[in-house]
């Protein structure tokens, strides 16, 4: 059985909704591109924390294709991306040369710092922090910088 955040990470195919459990028919086309993403998606589980103590200065991330603590050896030092959408327009990236970039996406940056237990798992630190309603949505894990 998949973990509540494995489904998300991990592609379930089932459809919301669908007490069936039918999947989804996908169809290729032949003469698109293919798709080249920069990172790989993950979910953000939780702060880190004892059984009555939270830390918030400390998320832990669960990260597609991550399922051992040799796995996430790979991914130490990398750049750790939550985008989030604000209620009014601001400055995006780039904007200082076109101040018709306006946008609503908000963007946290942070870094991978260490594992975490034994399944894949790893821990980030933000700045600023992230807030609580992050829990159990997607994060960017990208490839840089890169040690190869």
């Amino acid at each position: 059985t998949l973990r509540w955040y494995q489904r998300r990470v991990h592609g379930d195919t089932m459809v919301a909704g669908d007490a069936a459990g039918k999947k989804k028919h996908t169809t290729k086309k032949p003469h698109m591109k293919p798709n080249i993403r920069l990172f790989q998606p993950g979910v953000m589980l939780g702060y880190r924390r004892a059984q009555r103590n939270v830390k918030p200065n400390q998320s832990l991330i669960a990260i597609k294709g991550v399922n051992t603590r040799k796995e996430t050896d790979f991914y130490m030092g990398k750049r750790i991306l939550y985008i989030y959408s604000g209620r009014k327009k601001t400055k995006g990236p780039g904007a200082k040369k076109n101040l018709k970039l306006l946008t609503k996406k908000r963007r946290i940056w942070g870094r991978i710092i260490k594992s975490h237990g034994k399944v894949g798992t790893v821990r980030a630190k933000f700045s600023p922090n992230l807030p609580g309603h992050a829990i159990g949505r997607k994060v960017r894990v990208y490839m840089f910088p890169s040690s190869i």
